[in-house]
């Protein structure tokens, strides 16, 4: 059940959640939750539902995360705020910023810690039939141009905690990028990853966005996601972002 604690930013256009691992954005199967309804269901509120009858507010999916990934993501509420964010998303004028903790690569790390911002660019292909995406490093025919930009935070001995912008939304875009870089993200057996995580989910975090304010497309709203648990690695990972 949704609380005020799973809501980051909400006004009369727009809401921000921060999704739970193993949650769905929407078209839930399996017991699995449907969070724009969780979501529809937690703005009506306890009395209105309680009606027989009541019919749910609008709540327009504008983006998505993937099932097994978590953090901030925006819903609209109305029709205005629904075509603005719908065109900002299309046009890259939404910046993403994604955590995600990385199996260290095999036969040791080549890149240096450092701040410096690595580019990744790719031609993405989706495979319905396996749900999964394969990033290619030339064009053809269904690939999508795909890019992000990196930059390693910190380090361990076996894995490797990266800051991701994502510049365009692709099928499992950074999960078939980084994997395609050699880099997986711990927990994601899709693109290559050793083991599971014991808990479910990968270790990939949506944790900040910044997009245009519906009521004043020249201002933005900010929202910043916590981590999805106060474990060891999650907190390395605080640690090495503020040092």
């Amino acid at each position: 059940m949704m609380t005020k604690e799973n809501i980051l930013y909400r006004d009369q256009n727009c809401i921000i959640v921060n999704k739970r691992i193993g949650e769905a954005v929407e078209g839930a199967s399996g017991g699995m939750v449907d969070l724009r309804a969780e979501t529809a269901r937690y703005i009506a509120g306890p009395a209105a539902l309680a009606e027989e009858g009541t019919v749910l507010p609008n709540v327009a999916v504008v983006h998505r995360l993937d099932v097994p990934v978590s953090g901030c993501v925006v819903f609209a509420l109305n029709e205005n705020a629904t075509q603005v964010l719908n065109a900002a998303f299309a046009e890259t004028r939404v910046r993403k910023l994604y955590w995600a903790i990385v199996e260290a690569p095999d036969g040791g790390d080549e890149v240096p810690l450092s701040t410096t911002r690595w580019e990744l660019n790719h031609y993405l292909e989706f495979d319905s039939k396996s749900n999964k995406s394969k990033a290619w490093t030339e064009k053809g025919p269904g690939r999508r141009r795909a890019t992000l930009f990196y930059t390693i935070i910190g380090k361990g001995d076996r894995y490797r905690f990266l800051e991701i912008e994502l510049v365009t939304g692709r099928h499992h875009q950074i999960r078939a990028q980084l994997a395609a870089a050699g880099l997986h993200i711990k927990g994601d057996l899709k693109y290559g990853s050793r083991r599971s995580e014991k808990g479910g989910g990968i270790r990939l975090h949506c944790r900040a966005l910044s997009i245009p304010n519906p009521a004043d497309p020249k201002k933005r709203i900010e929202a910043l996601a916590p981590v999805p648990e106060a474990d060891a690695l999650w907190l390395a990972f605080e640690a090495a972002y503020q040092a």
